[in-house]
């Protein structure tokens, strides 16, 4: 029911920050929480960080918390990740996800995900 699409990545060196961007569409919008998630090459995919759309409350994960930040825009239907300090370790297809299904939702699942951004941190 809801189309994602990131944009935002790119190649950037060690300590320099980056803003990512997951830009929700559709007939409805009736989301709970948006997700960022991350993958690097050969590894399983990680949580980086949630945001509840009404609330705006954030969660983010301990490996990156102090370094990036979750922000959401209700009138543009878009959530932000900003990213600072950069790492090689950061280096990875970041993808946003949202729940809205109530089923989903009462699971804590994601029913939507988008295609994803790059982000390459070079040293």
């Amino acid at each position: 029911q809801v189309h994602l699409a990131e944009s935002g990545g790119g190649l950037v060196q060690v300590g320099d920050s980056l803003k990512v961007s997951c830009t929700g569409s559709g007939r409805t919008f009736n989301v709970y929480r948006v997700g960022w998630f991350r993958q690097a090459l050969g590894k399983e995919r990680e949580f980086v960080a949630t945001i509840l759309w009404d609330s705006g409350i954030t969660n983010v994960a301990d490996s990156v918390n102090g370094r990036f930040t979750i922000s959401r825009d209700k009138h543009k239907k878009t959530v932000y990740l900003e990213m600072a300090s950069l790492k090689p370790e950061d280096t990875a297809v970041y993808t946003c996800a949202v729940q809205s299904g109530p089923r989903a939702t009462m699971r804590g699942q994601y029913d939507s995900w988008g295609q994803g951004t790059q982000v390459t941190v070079s040293s």
